[in-house]
């Protein structure tokens, strides 16, 4: 899903259908085309992921009430904290992450040919200058920021809104489903511009877009409003389900830690 999406994004020019890209993939390079860039996925993930979901819960740990509920404003406050130190530490796999996933589409003679992650680091390093790890910063960090926000923040508003409103249970694998789709149906539409506009911005040699507000501008005057969405859809299908089972895991591990913690009291 995460391939299709940047595909979609990096697309310019006349629409190009979700069932037509995955056939095309097909044609020219198989069942391993849809893998393309793996390694570059799995250590974009475990650097961004890691660091923003670490700073979140931290940050909540200190806007705490003394009750120990967190107001929508804090979670708001910590999602921005998490998503700018995830989208600073993971921009350097998340480039290569791009320009891997991306490479299939481009004509032979222009494709980069990446081995792995590392070999992909390294050439940007060699080729490119230290810079070029953090091609698209400034708009990763605001997808992070607007992700994290949205995603974690909506999640545990909407959690709290189900208990409260709905009478649900807490602890409901139910609860925690819904929570967490409604988080992501939020994260995917308000991450979207930002998104399409950081991967084209990757992708690129650094030049083609001043910033972040000249790339939307850009891709906004020349292709419409609704390519500021292409991916949607993969973007959703991608997330829906990491986001269900990223917050049933991390629901199940609170409630391991609780009870550990409660035990030594």
């Amino acid at each position: 899903m995460d391939l299709l999406k940047v595909r979609l994004q990096t697309h310019v020019g006349s629409h190009t259908s979700l069932s037509s890209l995955i056939l095309r993939i097909y044609k020219q390079q198989g069942i391993p085309g849809y893998y393309s860039g793996l390694s570059a996925a799995v250590l974009r993930q475990a650097s961004y992921s890691t660091i923003r979901f670490g700073v979140y819960e931290e940050a909540k740990k200190l806007f705490r009430r003394p009750d120990g509920t967190v107001s929508p404003l804090s979670a708001i406050m910590s999602g921005i904290l998490g998503g700018a130190a995830g989208g600073i530490v993971g921009n350097p796999a998340d480039v290569a992450n791009v320009r891997m996933q991306n490479d299939g589409s481009l004509p032979s003679h222009l494709r980069r040919n990446y081995k792995n992650v590392f070999d992909a680091l390294i050439r940007m390093v060699r080729e490119e200058g230290l810079r070029s790890l953090f091609n698209g910063v400034i708009p990763n960090v605001t997808r992070g920021v607007i992700m994290t926000t949205s995603q974690i923040s909506v999640y545990d508003i909407a959690k709290d809104a189900m208990v409260s409103g709905l009478g649900m249970s807490p602890a409901s694998t139910i609860t925690h489903i819904g929570s967490s789709t409604i988080a992501a149906l939020v994260s995917t539409t308000t991450t979207s511009p930002i998104d399409v506009a950081k991967t084209r911005i990757m992708n690129s040699s650094g030049k083609e877009y001043r910033n972040l507000g000249h790339a939307v501008a850009t891709i906004y005057k020349s292709e419409g409003v609704s390519a500021l969405f292409k991916g949607w859809v993969p973007s959703f299908f991608r997330l829906a389900p990491h986001s269900v089972l990223l917050f049933i895991l991390l629901e199940q591990l609170k409630a391991v830690y609780i009870r550990k913690h409660s035990y030594a009291v």
